[in-house]
């Protein structure tokens, strides 16, 4: 079926009954809830029939769970009898079945090609969910659209979008399946509320546990940059309960949703400050500037504070940390930090082994073996098979600072030019 056709899920079924009458009712529904015909919009208690005093109530059961009296476990027939219940009560009884009645799940695998992966997950932001539908689902795609918005009441839009993001804004080609060309959209976690427009920035709902992760290891006092800060899923909810934020987006859509999402959520404006420039002016001037002014007393911390920098785009962000590597010479600063600065830097890991491919990354963008600075490697979740999205924990203050020597080297002494 490409074109959905509702009328052709309408069928009639025997399905076992247990006639209870309705003094017992309560007690033997307890004994038979493991049997329940469990239907979209179908009780499985119901009244009998033509039973005009409805003094007593049909149980139906699951027909693949019991098709006769026996199916039901010896301890339950047992507990049934002490309420004068018996084989005698047990029957069939027809129903119809409509497509009212049937799961999402149900349908697909009734109606997508056999022997082939069907819809097997998605994902839903506010009212949109959005799929990535394998090649030979598409042309069924309106069909898988409209039997969400039938079947999730949530949900008012269908997307599928594919799995190429733009690295410059991080935005998926999306095309509407099924529903309104809405995206606008309100969503919320970590107690904070974000609106954003879903076709112009990236948000991933898989991504709430990490971010959660991440906001539990702050503390008050801690200072947080992120350089690739999206909409705010760690920025927003950082900044109104627990320390100072630096955020950034190349974005300027998620820039401004950024600053829209500041305001709804109240941030305190003295903890918060947004930019819309490129990460690695990011990193090599606002964030430089501040380690610089905390080392020579114009910036303050608390003692045991630390700075936090996440780096949430693993397409690329392992590229960025070059930039650390010795940013900061003796001579610009006056006392070398003692605050730990952090880094959380995501990356997109292939192979049998993520660990040790994550590892690679890291030290192949620094030039060096940094394997003594790695707190954590730490696996997020499954993209696809043998591709994990992972976060590389490291301490960065000594890669961060280098001497004045290393900075501006001697020139090499000239030979003397010798004439033949």
């Amino acid at each position: 079926m490409k074109i959905l056709d509702r009328k052709n899920f309408s069928r009639y079924i025997k399905v076992p009954i247990l006639k209870v009458s309705d003094e017992y009712l309560s007690k033997v529904t307890q004994i038979c809830k493991p049997y329940f015909l469990k239907l979209e919009n179908f009780k499985p208690v119901q009244n009998v029939p033509g039973n005009i005093e409805n003094s007593s109530k049909y149980i139906y059961f699951d027909p693949d769970k019991v098709d006769k009296w026996s199916d039901i476990a010896k301890e339950d027939q047992t507990k049934l009898d002490n309420y004068d219940i018996s084989e005698k009560d047990f029957d069939k009884h027809e129903i119809q079945l409509t497509y009212d009645n049937f799961k999402y799940d149900t349908i697909f695998k009734s109606v997508l090609p056999e022997n082939e992966e069907i819809v097997s997950g998605f994902s839903q932001i506010g009212h949109i969910i959005h799929l990535n539908l394998r090649e030979h689902l598409l042309e069924y795609s309106q069909l898988i659209g409209q039997v969400l918005v039938d079947k999730i009441k949530t949900c008012r839009t269908v997307v599928n979008k594919s799995n190429i993001i733009d690295n410059t804004y991080r935005n998926f080609s999306m095309e509407v399946i099924a529903g309104d060309k809405d995206f606008m959209v309100t969503v919320k976690e970590n107690r904070c509320n974000f609106t954003f427009d879903f076709s112009k920035v990236y948000w991933n709902p898989r991504l709430c546990k990490e971010h959660e992760r991440i906001l539990e290891l702050l503390q008050s006092g801690d200072v947080l940059f992120d350089v690739f800060c999206g909409v705010g899923p760690f920025a927003i909810p950082a900044a109104k309960y627990k320390c100072r934020v630096f955020a950034n987006d190349l974005n300027p859509e998620s820039f401004k949703w950024l600053n829209h999402n500041a305001k709804i959520n109240k941030l305190n404006m003295n903890n918060f400050k947004s930019y819309n420039i490129d990460g690695k002016d990011f990193l090599c001037n606002n964030f430089k500037t501040f380690i610089i002014d905390c080392c020579n007393g114009t910036e303050k911390l608390e003692p045991g504070a630390k700075i936090h920098l996440t780096m949430n785009l693993p397409a690329l962000a392992v590229e960025f940390l070059r930039h650390f590597k010795g940013l900061i010479s003796e001579s610009a600063a006056e006392n070398k930090l003692t605050n730990d600065i952090i880094v959380y830097v995501y990356c997109f890991a292939n192979g049998d082994d993520p660990y040790s491919v994550a590892k690679s990354m890291i030290n192949d963008n620094l030039g060096e073996n940094i394997s003594k600075h790695i707190l954590e490697v730490f696996k997020v979740r499954n993209v696809s098979p043998k591709k994990e999205m992972m976060r590389v924990t490291l301490k960065i203050n000594d890669i961060l600072f280098q001497s004045d020597a290393e900075a501006n080297p001697e020139p090499p002494n000239k030979k003397q030019c010798l004439d033949s």
